[in-house]
């Protein structure tokens, strides 16, 4: 198996060193347009497997013949790249996955399915953790039951160590934070499509020591186009956020005053865009590099089976590996990418076509893969 990677940030470094653990992996090509300095984790294979290769994700030509070299490609890149990098991996005959981030974008790339079978390749979108991981547990939990009543989704990335009074550290992107803070979130409620405010309808949920009690509340994104392709048939589906109690209302409180608009407004004659400010002040503040991150979450399906009421649930808490200095949310995120490659160019992803990760990932295997990485999903009794 040959794979490219795209994008050599944390992600896609991830991505690369968990494709280079399998032996049966001949070569990985790095990719990114500048490249600095790649961690220390991934030293070992520069002489070996693991290739660098500078790249601009805008050059179709030269991503093209990029692809034709691989049999898969993983995209770590920012989600405004997936569409056409998919369309590129169609017209490579080769299989493609993104880390999705964007459910409009999920939609285009539904429209490559024709294409995609006609090459013979698989298109799997969206395949991090939210959405991502907990997408196949929740379709793998509604499997399992003869009626589904609800589907509840909760997902955190938090720092080990909290420190007052946002008790948050950027462990994944910021300004997708702000996104999901900001846009609405889509739900099933009555099994109907609606859509709620984010950092609404708060919720406590109790976690292991020394986690504790988390609060959950709505943000976008997180369930993908998993309220679409079961509206009708689910009466209740939500995802809601993970952060330690007190964080919703503080940033209720900074979206109110209007610090996370788009906007520009007029600060003694220079525009300035409320939102980039803000990213450019608190990013300083909530970057903690070398303080240990966890990734929490749990999926709980309910609903009934063979005429009884009947529950399935999983629950996981990963934390950063200190060995290797691979944050809890690489773990998860790039892990998850690089699992769902590996299966599709093992042809365990189902037929050809664009699916998402609930649509064709086999569950069972996907968890006892993570398992070999030291990523736990236990269920919940």
């Amino acid at each position: 198996m040959r794979f490219l990677v795209l994008g050599a940030g944390l992600q896609g470094s991830a991505c690369a060193f968990d494709l280079l653990q399998n032996p049966a992996v001949a070569a990985v090509h790095l990719a990114d347009q500048h490249f600095d300095r790649l961690p220390d984790f991934l030293t070992p294979y520069r002489t070996q497997r693991l290739h660098t290769l500078p790249l601009d994700l805008r050059d179709h030509s030269a991503v093209l013949a990029a692809m034709g070299q691989v049999d898969g490609v993983l995209s770590a890149a920012p989600y405004y790249f997936n569409f056409p990098l998919a369309e590129l991996a169609v017209e490579a005959g080769v299989h493609f996955a993104d880390l999705g981030g964007n459910t409009d974008i999920v939609f285009q790339q539904k429209g490559l399915h024709a294409a995609a079978i006609a090459k013979g390749v698989t298109i799997v979108p969206d395949c991090g953790v939210a959405p991502g991981m907990v997408n196949i547990l929740a379709a793998h939990g509604m499997s399992q039951l003869d009626r589904v009543e609800r589907v509840r989704i909760y997902v955190g990335g938090l720092p080990q160590h909290p420190e007052p009074p946002i008790n948050y550290q950027v462990v994944y992107s910021l300004e997708g934070a702000l996104d999901y803070y900001t846009t609405p979130s889509w739900v099933l409620r009555d099994a109907k499509l609606a859509q709620v405010t984010p950092l609404t309808e708060l919720e406590a949920l109790d976690f292991p020591a020394p986690i504790g009690t988390l609060e959950a509340f709505h943000t976008a994104g997180g369930l993908s186009t998993l309220p679409f392709r079961f509206e009708g048939k689910v009466p209740t589906m939500e995802y809601k956020t993970l952060r330690y109690p007190g964080h919703a209302k503080i940033f209720e409180g900074i979206r109110w005053l209007g610090l996370l608009g788009t906007e520009p407004v007029d600060v003694k004659g220079q525009a300035v865009v409320p939102r980039q400010l803000f990213l450019e002040v608190a990013g300083k503040k909530l970057r903690k590099p070398g303080s240990p991150d966890l990734v929490a979450l749990r999926v709980v399906v309910e609903g009934e089976k063979d005429g009884a009421p009947t529950r399935r649930a999983w629950q996981l808490v990963d934390r950063f590996d200190t060995a290797r200095g691979i944050t809890a949310m690489m773990r998860c995120t790039a892990y998850s990418l690089s699992i769902t490659g590996q299966l599709q160019v093992a042809r365990a992803c189902g037929p050809a076509g664009v699916h998402t990760p609930d649509e064709c990932i086999p569950a069972e295997r996907y968890m006892a893969e993570l398992a070999l990485r030291g990523v736990h999903i236990e269920p919940l009794v």
